[in-house]
Formats: structure tokens, C-alpha cells, sequence
């Protein structure tokens, strides 16, 4: 699905919105994986987005946590009044639209079949996000001379002053995007790279840190092909 471009066009500002909302296994933008399948403008103020997944059967809390992040990412615009987000074609899509609907929590529109109201998954796959950004960058950051000395122990406002090249400074933006939602307290004087619990990086265990978090990016690469696979599969159907 395409969007028009035009500066001041209000489903450009909702596109944009959306492209900021990720599958929290994948790390990817809803957008990029071309989840989007309708996206309407009423009135200059009511917003209505449809979207499908690869399968039928997709986990329904990973279908939840999407479109709920797809509803409040529109509704954070100022000049939307009403978000409406449907999943299409997936088991769960009636209570799941239900759910987001009424701004409900996931074990409320699952009721009887959880306690979960999903912040330790949403938690967990945004470690793994910040993990995979992060090795990304270190590795950009090992190949332009930076030595893991350096690295271990430079501030995050140090590093976002270093002169980068277009795709440095395109994963040092990703990742400290991703560094201040894992660290909100946090300030640029902290450190720029720590492990997911905080913990400082250790110049001499560099390397196995690396093989260790390079494990997490390339899962979700893996992942990333196989539901471009199904998704092209199902809408060549």
C-alpha cells in the first residue's frame, strides 16, 4: 500500500505514525512489511486503519500489542478525534478489535484465558530490539576504527557527537531511539552501550557479548524472511 507524499497531507502524517509501530518479535516497521492493508481520512478527523497478518493463526498477544501500538500511535496526533484499527483475517480478530476498541487490556478481552496483561512480553521483545540495534552498530562502529575500549566506555551524548557516515549515524539514531525507551531515567552522560539490564560492557568479554547479541539480530532477520514468505503467499492467494 502506497500513501500520497504531499507536504500538509494528513494520511502522509498518519503513515508516518504507523511506520513508527513495530512486530515486536521482527523489530520491523508495520509498514516496511506491508501489514497495511487500508488506511482512511474522514473529515480531516477520524482515522480508520486496517491490517493483516502473514497467517490466520498468528499469536493473537503479538496481534493485540500491534494494534493496540497502531491506535495510540494515531491518536497521539492532534488533530485525530476517533481511531478506529481492525485486524482482518485472523482468528482472534473479534476480540482483539473488541479489546482495542474499548482500550481494553489483553487478559480483559481474553477473559478466563490469562492474567497477562502483556508489559513482560512487550518488555522482553523490546530487549531484544535493543539488542539488535545495538550489534548493529557496534559492528559499524568496529569497522570505522572504534575500538572496544572506547566503546565500553563512551556517554550516549559523546557518541551521538561522533562524525558518522550515512548508515552509522541511520543505526546510531534507530538504537538510541530504542536506548531511551529501555532507559528512560537515564541521562546523556550514561553510558552508551550496557547490556539490556544495564550492566557495563566489559572490553576483554567484547567479543563474546557480540556473537551473544548477534544471535538475537539474526533471529530476527530469519523470522523477518519467513513472514514475508507467508504474507506474500497469502495475498498472492
Amino acid at each position: 500500500m502506497q500513501v500520497p507524499t504531499r507536504c500538509g497531507n494528513r494520511r502522509q502524517e498518519v503513515w508516518l505514525a504507523l511506520s513508527a509501530v513495530t512486530d515486536p518479535e521482527l523489530d520491523e516497521s508495520v509498514t516496511a512489511l506491508e501489514f497495511i492493508t487500508a488506511l482512511e481520512v474522514e473529515d480531516q478527523k477520524r482515522v480508520k486503519v486496517e491490517f493483516r497478518l502473514p497467517t490466520y493463526w498468528c499469536a493473537p498477544n503479538f496481534a493485540f500489542l500491534m494494534a493496540s501500538d497502531l491506535r495510540d500511535a494515531v491518536a497521539e496526533l492532534p488533530w485525530v478525534e476517533e481511531v478506529s484499527v481492525k485486524l482482518l483475517d485472523h482468528f482472534s480478530a473479534d476480540l482483539i478489535n473488541r479489546g482495542v476498541a474499548l482500550k481494553q487490556d489483553f487478559r480483559d478481552a481474553f477473559p478466563g484465558e490469562t492474567d497477562d496483561d502483556l508489559t513482560a512480553l512487550r518488555e522482553t521483545f523490546l530487549g531484544k530490539a535493543f539488542e539488535g540495534r545495538q550489534e548493529l552498530l557496534l559492528r559499524q562502529l568496529l569497522a570505522a576504527g572504534y575500538d572496544p575500549g572506547w566503546i565500553a566506555q563512551v556517554s550516549l551524548g559523546e557518541l551521538m557527537r561522533q562524525p558518522l557516515d550515512a548508515r552509522g549515524d541511520g543505526l546510531r539514531s534507530l538504537y538510541a531511539f530504542m536506548w531511551r525507551r529501555i532507559r528512560p531515567n537515564a541521562g546523556e552522560q550514561d553510558l552508551a552501550f550496557t547490556t539490556v539490564d544495564g550492566k557495563p560492557l566489559e572490553p576483554s568479554e567484547f567479543r563474546t557479548y557480540l556473537r551473544k547479541v548477534s544471535g538475537v539480530r539474526r533471529n530476527q532477520e530469519f523470522n523477518g524472511l519467513i513472514c514475508r514468505g507467508l504474507l506474500a503467499a497469502r495475498n498472492a492467494r
